[in-house]
């Protein structure tokens, strides 16, 4: 049995959490809706605001990855709870000299010392905000319902420019510490 799949889900007040025959999960609340499709090795309970998951021990499917599936439905369905609920947030900063981003609506217009500016546009269902304050690194505030989608925009924007470990320059999540390496001259001995 999975650690992770035994654990209970409870719904918040003002989340709706649907299974129809097709076993596929909706979850409905004030910051959007998502659905997700269901193994049929897994049953969706939803009993007095509380959603478990268990194993069907009949399916054609080997024990070890029906273990699988009962702990990683039981997360993408949290994952989506606590998104139309509460939602997701990431904060990205830009570290180096003339580094610059500007928005208008979805779509990202980034300054990164190569010869072209680069543009992304987002997907509608996010939210996007970009801060550039004086003697302060640009940042780049990213809302979601989706925690993969967020995950997957925030890996796109970061591949533009990776942090390096030389100077630090690079775009990286706030707070983040990078390794710092020492350069050519500081072993030359």
């Amino acid at each position: 049995m999975s650690r992770i799949g035994k654990l209970p889900i409870n719904i918040p007040a003002g989340v709706t959490v649907s299974v129809s025959d097709a076993n596929v999960v909706t979850v409905k609340g004030k910051k959007g809706e998502m659905s997700q499709q269901i193994d049929p090795s897994i049953f969706v309970k939803i009993d007095n605001g509380v959603v478990t998951f268990e194993i069907d021990e009949k399916a054609d499917v080997d024990c070890k990855q029906k273990q699988a599936f009962h702990g990683l439905y039981r997360s993408l369905v949290n994952n989506m709870v606590v998104g139309v609920s509460e939602g997701y947030t990431k904060q990205m900063e830009l570290v180096g000299v003339g580094y610059r981003v500007s928005n208008q609506g979805n779509i990202l217009e980034f300054s990164l010392g190569y010869t072209h500016p680069i543009m992304l546009q987002l997907p509608s269902e996010m939210k996007v905000e970009t801060k550039s304050e004086r003697n302060q690194n640009p940042l780049i505030i990213l809302e979601s319902c989706d925690k993969q989608l967020l995950g997957q925009v925030c890996a796109k924007i970061r591949s533009f420019r990776m942090p390096e470990p030389y100077k630090g320059k690079g775009i990286l999540f706030v707070g983040e510490q990078i390794r710092r390496k020492s350069g050519k001259s500081a072993g030359a001995k």
